[in-house]
């Protein structure tokens, strides 16, 4: 008798620290390209670390969102503690949220994470505001609408290494 597995049915194996480390990294490094002339890219630490934070909320929290923070306020050169304290927020956000999040489909699950994502931008530029800074424009809040298209696809990848084949299963003695 065949059985039909669904994919959110499987069981993921558990998640190397190294590998949350990598994408993280990999992510700042996104964040590094110089994107200019693109002004409604996403910020992919942010997206990276609110996904982990709604995967793992135990290994990744906000201290080390405040540290991924840190690194971004010194690689930006911009006021120091914007974007340590949006991360720190939003990854808050994730972790309490984490347990509804992940009930819901792909979808409905970017939809869940769009206000998260869109919290980032703006109290970005609230403190900018608040230092003197002028707004950056409407453009500004184009990347967590671009990043909350994209959660399906990071979802997909990040989760790659950790699924088990189907195979392995079957074929395992009882």
């Amino acid at each position: 008798m065949q059985t039909s597995y669904r994919s959110s049915a499987r069981i993921l194996l558990p998640v190397r620290p190294w590998f949350i480390a990598c994408s993280l990294a990999a992510a700042l490094l996104l964040n590094l390209l110089p994107t200019a002339p693109w002004p409604g890219l996403p910020d992919w630490l942010a997206l990276v670390l609110i996904f982990w934070s709604v995967r793992e909320p135990r290994r990744v929290g906000m201290g080390l969102a405040f540290l991924c923070g840190i690194a971004m306020d010194v690689a930006d050169a911009g006021l120091l503690g914007q974007h340590a304290l949006a991360y720190v927020l939003a990854v808050y956000g994730g972790g309490s949220l984490s347990r509804r999040i992940l009930w819901f489909p792909l979808a409905q699950q970017a939809l869940h994470v769009l206000p998260l994502l869109l919290l980032v931008p703006l109290v970005q530029i609230a403190v900018r505001t608040v230092a003197g800074g002028e707004f950056p424009g409407i453009g500004y809040l184009l990347g967590p609408l671009l990043a909350t298209v994209l959660w399906p696809v990071l979802t997909f990848v990040l989760l790659l290494p950790q699924h088990q084949s189907v195979d392995h299963d079957a074929n395992r003695p009882l």
